[in-house]
Order: C-alpha cells, then sequence, then structure tokens
C-alpha cells in the first residue's frame, strides 16, 4: 500500500513493548481523511480531490493532555526544511526507498548471523547501524537555553545525534549548527563513563587527546555521523525536559539528509529517546504513540507517554522479538478487502522474524503470493467502474480517476495476531502521481518480490505500552 506503516514505538528501560495498540485508521479526525463510509462499512466514497497532495498545510488536532510533538512531512508544504526543488521525481522517492529496504535486510542479516555465533565476540566498532531516509521530522530543544532543532524521527534505530561546533566536515543543514559551548548543561562523556561502554560498545573509541568518547553511525546509504557522546537538556515541550539526555555531538558527517538538523532514533534499545525519557526522574509516562501526517500536505503528532485509558477503538496485538535490534515486529495473519478475507493462510505472512513495522519506508513490501492475492482481490473490488491505465514502473494496478467528483473504493483491513484489525484510510491504499489521472494501488508486484525475508510496513497511526 502507498503508506501502510511508517515507523514504530517503542520500549522503556531496555524492555521489549508488550502491546501495541492501532487505532482506528480510516478516522478523519486523527488522519485528516476525506473518507465518508459507505452502508455496511466495506466501501469508502472518496473525493477524488483528497488523494492529491495540497500545497497548503492542514494541521489536524492532536492528542489532548500529553506531551505532544508534531510531526511533518520532509517533502511537504508543512516542512520548515523544503527546499525549492521539492518534492523530489517519483523515481528518485522509490530508488531511497528500495536502498532503505536493501539496508533492513543487510543488517537482519547481520544480526542473525551474530546471534548464531558465540556469546564471546567482538563488538562492532560503530554506534549502531540504522538507516538513513528522512521522511518525517519533528522539532525539539536541545540544551540550555534550549536551542531549537529539526531532526529526523526514526523508529528504525535507536541511537539520536545532531551536527555541531566545530564541524570538519558537515553537510549543509537549515539551521545553524548546535554549539556545545553554548550551552550550561553540555557534558561530553568521557571514556570512563558507563555510558560510554554501554551506548557504543568500545571503549577504545577515545579521543587520546581530551579522553572523550567517540561514537560513529554508518547507514545504508553510505552517509555517517562521526563525533563525541554527549549529554544534554532535551526539551520536548514547555513542560516537559529530559535532562542528561545521551547523543552523538556531529563533528565530521556526510549524506543525503535533507538539510535535517540531526535524528532522535524511536526504535527499541536502550539509547532510544522514550527509553531514556521513561528512565529520567522528570519524565512519568510509559511509552509513545504516534499518527503519521496522512499526506504531505497534513501535519500528524507525536505523543511521549500513553493516556491511562485507551481510546475505545484501540486494538491491541502482542510484538514479536524479531532479529534486528533496534526494528519494532508484528505478527500479520491476513488482510480484508471490501470485508473479505483474501485467500491466503496466515501461514503465507509467517516469516523468520515478523512483519516491521517502519516509518522510514515509504511504500509496504508483502510477500509475493500475498501481495498477487490482494491485487486480484482490489482489482476484482474496483471492476470496470474507473478507467485502467499504463502503469508506470514499478506499480501494476493504476486508474483514471480524473473526471470523477468522487471515487467508490473498496476497504483495505491488515488482520493482526490476537485478532486486532485495522483499516486503512483510502489515502494508506491509492497511491497518485501528478495527478488523479494515474492512481495506483501503492504497492506491487516488484515491490513484494523484493520482500526477501522480511515484509516491511508502514502503519498510519500506533501506541505502544509495555504489560
Amino acid at each position: 500500500m502507498a503508506s501502510l506503516g511508517r515507523r514504530g514505538v517503542m520500549p522503556h528501560g531496555g524492555c521489549l513493548p508488550a502491546l501495541l495498540a492501532l487505532a482506528a485508521l480510516a478516522s478523519p479526525h486523527l488522519l485528516g481523511a476525506a473518507a465518508v463510509e459507505a452502508s455496511g462499512g466495506d466501501w469508502h466514497v472518496v473525493p477524488v480531490g483528497s488523494l492529491v497532495p495540497k500545497p497548503t498545510c492542514t494541521v489536524t488536532e492532536a492528542a489532548p493532555n500529553l506531551p505532544t510533538l508534531s510531526v511533518v512531512h520532509r517533502h511537504g508544504p508543512c516542512s520548515p526544511l523544503r527546499s525549492p526543488g521539492d518534492p523530489p521525481s517519483h523515481a528518485e522517492i522509490l530508488g531511497r526507498d528500495q536502498e532503505r529496504v536493501h539496508a533492513i535486510h543487510a543488517k537482519i542479516g547481520l544480526a542473525a548471523a551474530s546471534s548464531s555465533k558465540s556469546a564471546n565476540v567482538t563488538l562492532q566498532t560503530h554506534w549502531g547501524e540504522p538507516l538513513g531516509t528522512s521522511n518525517y521530522f519533528i522539532t525539539a530543544g536541545l540544551g540550555t537555553p534550549a536551542r531549537s532543532l529539526v531532526v529526523e524521527f526514526d523508529t528504525g534505530s535507536e541511537e539520536s545525534w545532531v551536527q555541531c561546533e566545530p564541524c570538519r566536515g558537515c553537510y549543509k543543514q537549515h539551521d545553524p549548527l548546535f554549539d556545545p559551548d553554548k550551552s550550561s548543561t553540555y557534558f561530553a562523556v568521557p571514556c570512563d563513563a558507563h555510558e560510554c561502554g554501554e551506548f557504543v560498545g568500545l571503549q577504545q573509541n577515545c579521543s587520546s587527546s581530551d579522553n572523550t568518547c567517540r561514537y560513529g553511525v554508518a547507514y545504508g546509504d553510505q552517509s555517517k555521523t562521526v563525533g563525541n557522546l554527549a549529554q544534554d537538556t532535551l526539551t520536548l515541550t514547555p513542560n516537559t525536559t529530559v535532562p542528561g539526555f545521551l547523543f552523538g555531538c556531529g563533528h565530521d558527517d556526510a549524506g543525503v539528509f535533507g538539510e535535517v538538523d540531526g535524528l532522535f532514533g524511536f526504535g527499541r534499545g536502550k539509547a532510544s529517546l522514550p527509553s531514556q525519557a521513561q528512565a529520567s526522574a522528570n519524565y512519568s509516562h510509559s511509552g509513545f504513540s504516534y499518527c503519521l501526517p496522512s499526506s504531505p500536505s497534513t501535519v500528524g503528532y507525536l505523543t511521549l507517554g500513553v493516556a491511562s485509558t485507551a481510546p475505545t477503538n484501540a486494538k491491541f496485538t502482542a510484538m514479536l522479538p524479531g532479529q534486528g535490534g533496534s526494528f519494532y515486529y508484528l505478527n500479520i495473519t491476513g488482510i480484508n478487502v471490501a470485508g473479505r478475507a483474501i485467500k491466503v493462510t496466515p501461514a503465507a505472512f509467517q516469516t523468520a522474524s515478523g512483519t516491521i513495522i517502519d516509518s522510514g519506508t515509504a511504500f509496504s513490501r508483502l510477500p509475493p503470493r500475498v501481495y498477487a492475492t490482494l491485487r486480484s482481490a482490489f482489482r476484482r473490488a474496483m471492476g470496470r467502474r474507473y478507467k485502467r491505465v499504463a502503469a508506470p514502473e514499478p506499480f501494476d494496478t493504476c486508474y483514471d480517476l480524473s473526471g470523477h467528483e468522487a471515487v467508490r473504493v473498496p476497504s483495505v483491513e491488515l488482520v493482526f495476531a490476537d485478532g486486532a484489525t485495522v483499516r486503512l484510510d483510502p489515502t494508506g491504499v491509492l497511491y497518485a502521481w501528478e495527478d488523479a489521472a494515474q492512481t495506483c494501488l501503492g504497492t506491487s508486484a516488484q515491490l513484494a518480490a523484493y520482500v526477501a525475508d522480511t515484509p516491511a510496513l508502514e502503519l498510519p497511526c500506533a501506541v505502544v505500552r509495555v504489560r
């Protein structure tokens, strides 16, 4: 689908999140969707104009009474980093997406290989191996006084970093570099600190000149950041701070980061922002939740903490351990189209790890047999009401919806273990190219064939809490 899922949720204290709550995804209140359900609830009547991103920004309402940050799409009108050349070509978007999936599979392969060896193995020289695709941004404050920074929100990695002065080789970013000398609460982590050994892995990653702990992050697209491990006060909202937030202060960085000031990791692990926030005395909430923008021209939200009472439309499913250290895995067991289960067995979804929920994957990957059955069911449901048109690679099911004021689209639901069923918003099923004249089913046979061992989804909304 165009955007089944975009990044996941996080454990705290290094523990595996026990439950993932999936909100009802067809809600206009949550996602800015323009769909109106027809009788029976198995179809959506969708204004065609809602499928094409708007040139202006529309703000959606955030979750109340909890620390909440806005989430914006990299290339949309809501992004403070949008450049005159945005958006990039669809070929560029697909190319970056493919690179990310390559890197996911490589990372999972490394994790699986290392787990099969003796426990007495040499630790990697890099502080993690996250993946470099900047799809969604948040704005937070770092230091005292707080410096406002725009950073990538990434559920596929646990490490956080920003570019810092002095910088020997930094890529161009939108804002001035973070200057540690201007923060009264900045602290460079020394080599003999337990954080250096626990989070970096190798204590020989140190500077002999000043005894500071060094870190390095290598990304799947050859991007990198290298610098000093540091701590400072992180300001998430005016009333929510995380003192002693551990992050990388980058002094030698390169890559395609889209002028972002850095990256905050929300993946599994002790170094992730949610884990650090949970351990902070100033932070009393557990877990986090998010709703990604339903299109590049809308604003989503990221909420640190989980309400004591779950929404009435929340569905819960257990998370899986998986193989890759920072990723979140779920057990998907089926897909419904127009209220009917497609004819594949739950075993068709099974892989060694489960299905990754990843915010940086723009197009969802499904096992080939599953996708072929989904495509057939979707085509049958659409019938001959709408003209089929040639599909640009890698897509294979496209329609000309121009000339229609509204279209009738079959609902698509994901079925997870424990019976949790999540209905996708139509904007998470159909992908419009330049205009509605070429509107495609947002995954394809080519993308499905690339799944290899682990499917990846991009869930629009999710909540993580620990049992």
